[in-house]
């Protein structure tokens, strides 16, 4: 997949879990180390895991093994690097005292 369906990919499997607030970041040109950010949050840890789960699973499923899962112990805070896109799932708290979108927007 190329980033762009990468990233309509991603969106797509948070949607599945009913993830709230999804905000998709453009940073070409502001990261070298991806395309495109995807933040969302859970209403839970275990929402927050379900969630980044799901996306992981269905990425392997199509041929995209993630490149990083990290953050599954705590459910704080789960990145899903699938190396184009990289998926941020956020419980509110944390969302809010890091404010990706701010810093990336």
């Amino acid at each position: 997949m190329d980033s762009k369906q990468l990233l309509a990919f991603a969106l797509d499997k948070v949607d599945d879990m009913k993830a709230r607030d999804v905000v998709q970041l453009d940073v070409r040109g502001k990261s070298d180390i991806t395309d495109y950010m995807v933040v969302c949050s859970g209403n839970s840890k275990r929402h927050v895991q379900s969630i980044a789960d799901h996306v992981a699973k269905e990425a392997r499923h199509a041929g995209e093994e993630p490149l990083g899962y990290e953050g599954q112990n705590e459910g704080e805070w789960v990145l899903v690097d699938l190396g184009d896109v990289v998926v941020h799932v956020m419980q509110d708290q944390t969302r809010d005292f890091y404010d990706l979108e701010k810093l990336w927007g």
